[in-house]
C-alpha cells in the first residue's frame, strides 16, 4: 500500500463548523470524481499497528486539474480525537493520503441525475457537478438537492443553477421540504438517484424513493459493494 505524505497549502473556513483543507497535489496520485481516500494524521503508523482514531475516510471535493487535494469536513465543538487535531492543523503541517476509490462516478446513460444531499455530503458531489458542467455528454440534466438546516450553504458558486447546461441546484432547510422535493423528482420513473449522507439518511431517501417506484438498480450510493446489503435487502442489490 503506497502512502503519500503531503502538506496542507491552505486551509477554508467555508462556514463556522466546515472546513476544506486543501493539500499539495502528491506525485502520482489521482482520482475521479466521487472519490474517496483515507486521511491519517502524523504518528498514525508510528507503532507496530496503524492507530486507526489517527485515520478517517474522508470524500474528494475537488478534482486532479485543480491541482490540490480537497477535503472537506465538519468539525463541531465536540468532536472526536481526530477532528480536534485536524481542527488545530496549519498550513505546512503534514498529513497522509492513502487508498484512493470512487464509488459515485457520474453514469453517462443518457437520463436525468440526481443528486440528493445532506450537510457537507456536497462535498462529495463537488466534483460531480463539475465534471458534469465541463462534459456534459450523455446526461440528459443535472439537479442538485440539498438539505442543511444551519442555512451556511456550501459551495454556493458551483452550485449555482445554470439552465443553459441543464444544470439545477436547490438548498432547502427542513426535512419536510426536502421529502416532499424527493417525492416530485422521483416522478422521473427513469432518473438516477445518488444519494450522500449518514446511513439513517441514506435508508430514509431509499425508503420514499423505493415507495415512489424508483428500483434499486436506479439508487447510487457512497458505499462499497460489500455494505450495500446494509441498505438494500440482498434481494434487490445489482
Amino acid at each position: 500500500m503506497q502512502i503519500y505524505w503531503t502538506k496542507i497549502n491552505k486551509i477554508i473556513e467555508e462556514t463556522p463548523e466546515v472546513k476544506t483543507f486543501l493539500l499539495d497535489l502528491p506525485e502520482g496520485f489521482t482520482w475521479e470524481e466521487g472519490a474517496h481516500t483515507h486521511l491519517a494524521l502524523e504518528g498514525f503508523n508510528a507503532g507496530e499497528q496503524p492507530n486507526k482514531s489517527l485515520v478517517r475516510h474522508m470524500s474528494i471535493s475537488t478534482l486532479p486539474n485543480e491541482q490540490t487535494v480537497g477535503i472537506t469536513t465538519r468539525i463541531r465543538e465536540l468532536c472526536s480525537e481526530f477532528k480536534s487535531i485536524l481542527r488545530n492543523l496549519e498550513v505546512g503541517d503534514k498529513v497522509a493520503l492513502f487508498k484512493i476509490h470512487s464509488n459515485v462516478p457520474l453514469k453517462r446513460e443518457g437520463k436525468n441525475v440526481y443528486l440528493l444531499s445532506s450537510g457537507v455530503g456536497l462535498a462529495t458531489f463537488r466534483p460531480l457537478v463539475l465534471t458534469y458542467l465541463e462534459r456534459p455528454d450523455r446526461i440528459n440534466r443535472l439537479h442538485s438537492l440539498n438539505i442543511d438546516s444551519s442555512k451556511d450553504y456550501l459551495f454556493t458558486d458551483v452550485f449555482e443553477s445554470a439552465p443553459d447546461k441543464n444544470f439545477s441546484s436547490q438548498y432547502v432547510d427542513n426535512r419536510k421540504v426536502y421529502y416532499e422535493e424527493v417525492k416530485k423528482l422521483a416522478a422521473d420513473q427513469d432518473g438516477l438517484f445518488y444519494v450522500v449522507g449518514s446511513d439513517e439518511f441514506i435508508l430514509q431517501n431509499i425508503d420514499v424513493l423505493r415507495e415512489q417506484g424508483i428500483k434499486p438498480e436506479q439508487i447510487v450510493l457512497d458505499k462499497r459493494e460489500r455494505q450495500l446489503p446494509k441498505f438494500f435487502s440482498p434481494e434487490t442489490v445489482v
